[in-house]
């Protein structure tokens, strides 16, 4: 297990490096990111370099056992270059440029930038490759972490590039983007500039395209610079840190060129749902490579100091917090950062060894999480260990939340609130692409699959029709690749599968519920059901009882399929609200609205029975999290109270064998447990090792 993180010893005297090495020591560190944002340190000018610091400084580490990911030190231009060369600044849409005294102050489009940045990488490359410290190469920085998009003069000449490279001639760009629409026709790729200030809603498949297009540019930032390594010799692995789900970036195209995935990962301590979205980001970096461990190379080891508010960690959470990654396949361990900052905007940050010293909570947490990663050894490679895949597709994101739809959706927060209900039941979930859908999952759950390509149509139809069950819409299959409707009307690729016909989508905002809508209620019904309909919601029956359902009423018509719930209010009132289709093998529901919390939990009830997926350990009491690695399984009590668990395997830290635990709050266990040793009882609590 790699545990350390950031350092940055170019912000300290060079009579402080020999004290970092000896606490790291002491902490249980074992490797560093080093120089991340070192360039103007490394190149004060132009034309002057100094590596002897960075000499000094990886030699210092290596002697004491401590290996170096050695950054490319490209993420922040020294103030030389924006003064030297302005053509690398960023621009808005507005035509204003982005200046130097932040971070992440650079045009990727500019061939400038590209130019100096990959000057610094070979001189890097050239001095430090064959150094036995260097294990590992981290390219830039947290890709357009800030800087989401760039309209400069830089851009405007790679997207001309990008879309004629896309599309070859201009008549093809004019079919995909539906140029007739308001008399858009282009003439010549020269005439297409940047989506820039507008006085009204830009072409929606012209902004899929600026999507795409961004993402493309910082990926090729980083294949630059990877190149650069690659051809100095660089046989250690080269990757660049993800954030989880990060909506600029399409990180499944861009996880094939990375030797192993890394990513950051803050949760805030004031969200109550942080425990669920961070496991949400952790199993999605894990299954964009799979059966890959993973590493974690940033999160905080208590307050962070860029939110409104930035509370501390509660005891425990740390240890807690970092088993969801481990859980989840990772095989390292890293923080932002080793030394706490003096200056600058994140001094407030904490980090591994804080201004107060080691006399403090934080010093106690880092040294004992040490230990404890130490003793685990080596672990299994996560393996395929979900039944349960959930679609996540990020150009359907960018096409989903454009302008100018029957309703604004929050593509991530309804995905959480699917894989939340997964989660809560203990029930492992691999994130993919609908082209991933496959054989290995008993249950595919696609929410809101608005952009719909026709390869990841098929791949869904075969994992139906060989048995598999899918739960999808509302709001899916409505557009193609282009943001396009297809010819036919909508459900033109999953119609058959989920064995209806949409006819429209219902939006609930606003909507006013008449008398056909609550007719059949009794008076008390009727005024909660205005109510509700004047939230933009609408009620729906399902499994006996009546459920609440958001955004959208859809006009469903079944062709086949067995409705199982109704609307009770709305003007769909009597119409199919949930359905089920048997296609091959397998079956196809669709939810015609998006269900609230109780609607949810009744929905993924039946949807677990149905399709028979089980929890990684049966009869887990609230509030505990359990993941699967291969053999290991891990345990963790996030609840207040202390919990037991009873599970047969091997202690992974002690050898021991274990036949129960008992979870103190926030206490954490590691359990080399083969599949067929899951629990099936609840344990006594008598005689049990509390952690």
């Amino acid at each position: 297990m790699l545990y350390g993180a950031d350092y940055n010893p170019d912000q300290w005297p060079e009579d402080v490096w020999d004290d970092d090495v000896r606490l790291m020591q002491e902490a249980g560190v074992n490797i560093v990111s080093l120089g991340i944002f070192a360039w103007s340190r490394i190149q004060p000018a132009e034309n002057v370099w100094d590596f002897a610091w960075l000499d000094t400084v990886i030699d210092k580490l290596h002697a004491g056992g401590i290996r170096v990911n050695l950054a490319t030190a490209t993420a922040s231009p020294p103030p030389w270059v924006s003064a030297t060369y302005p053509e690398t600044l960023p621009v808005d849409e507005n035509g204003a440029s982005y200046w130097p005294g932040s971070r992440q102050h650079f045009a990727p489009s500019s061939p400038t930038y590209r130019r100096l940045a990959g000057e610094l990488v070979r001189r890097l490359a050239e001095r430090y490759v064959n150094h036995p410290a260097v294990v590992m190469w981290h390219v830039g920085n947290e890709f357009g972490c800030h800087l989401w998009m760039d309209f400069s003069d830089a851009a405007r000449d790679a997207y001309r590039v990008w879309l004629s490279d896309r599309y070859r001639t201009i008549d093809a760009l004019n079919a995909a983007w539906g140029t007739t629409f308001w008399s858009q026709t282009y003439g010549s790729f020269h005439e297409i500039f940047p989506p820039r200030l507008a006085p009204y809603s830009h072409n929606p498949s012209s902004m899929l395209d600026w999507r795409r297009f961004t993402s493309d540019m910082l990926l090729e930032c980083y294949l630059a610079e990877r190149e650069i390594l690659l051809e100095a010799g660089a046989t250690q692995p080269i990757t660049t840190n993800f954030m989880g789900p990060f909506k600029p970036a399409d990180y499944r195209r861009w996880a094939p060129h990375m030797d192993v995935i890394a990513d950051d990962c803050y949760p805030d301590p004031a969200n109550p749902n942080r425990i669920r979205d961070a496991a949400f980001q952790r199993d999605l970096v894990r299954s964009l490579k799979p059966g890959v461990p993973w590493m974690l190379w940033e999160q905080a080891t208590d307050a962070v100091s860029w939110r409104p508010g930035n509370p501390g960690k509660r005891a425990g959470a740390l240890m807690a917090e970092t088993a969801q990654s481990i859980a989840r396949g990772a095989d390292g361990i890293m923080f932002f950062q080793w030394r706490q900052s003096r200056a600058g905007s994140e001094k407030f940050h904490s980090a591994m060894l804080p201004h107060a010293g080691t006399e403090t909570r934080t010093w106690n947490a880092v040294t004992q999480l040490g230990a404890r990663l130490a003793a685990l050894g080596d672990l299994p490679a996560p393996g395929h260990d979900a039944q349960v895949a959930l679609v996540f597709d990020w150009e359907n994101w960018w096409a989903v939340e454009e302008r100018d739809h029957p309703t604004e959706i929050d593509y991530l927060a309804l995905t959480l609130q699917w894989y939340g209900a997964f989660h809560a039941r203990g029930i492992q979930v691999d994130i993919i692409a609908p082209e991933d859908a496959g054989a290995g999952y008993d249950l595919v759950v696609a929410p809101v699959l608005y952009l719909l390509r026709e390869e990841g149509a098929s791949a869904i139809v075969r994992f139906v029709e060989n048995g598999g069950t899918l739960v999808t819409g509302p709001f899916t299959d409505i557009v193609d690749e282009h943001d396009q409707f297809r010819s036919g009307g909508f459900l033109t690729l999953l119609g058959d599968v989920v064995g209806l016909r949409l006819e429209d989508f219902g939006a609930l905002a606003g909507e006013s519920t008449g008398g056909n809508g609550v007719g059949a209620l009794s008076a008390a019904s009727a005024q909660a059901a205005r109510a509700a309909a004047a939230r933009g919601t609408v009620s729906f029956s399902f499994d006996d009882a009546t459920h609440v359902g958001r955004l959208v009423a859809e006009a469903v018509r079944p062709s086949g399929a067995t409705v199982l719930g109704t609307f009770e209010t709305g003007l769909q009132t009597g119409s199919a609200a949930i359905t089920r289709n048997r296609f091959g093998a397998g079956e196809a529901w669709y939810v015609a609205t998006q269900p609230d919390a109780g609607a949810l939990d009744a929905v993924v009830d039946a949807l677990v029975s149905a399709s028979g997926v089980r929890p990684v350990v049966e009869d887990v009491p609230a509030g505990v999290e359990v993941a699967r690695r291969g053999d290991l399984v891990t345990l963790i009590n996030h609840a207040d109270d202390t919990v037991q668990i009873a599970i047969h395997g091997t202690d992974a830290e002690t050898g021991a064998a274990v036949e129960r635990v008992v979870l103190e709050s926030q206490g954490v266990a590691f359990v080399l447990a083969p599949i067929d040793a899951a629990v099936t009882r609840t344990a006594p609590l008598a005689d049990a090792t509390v952690l």
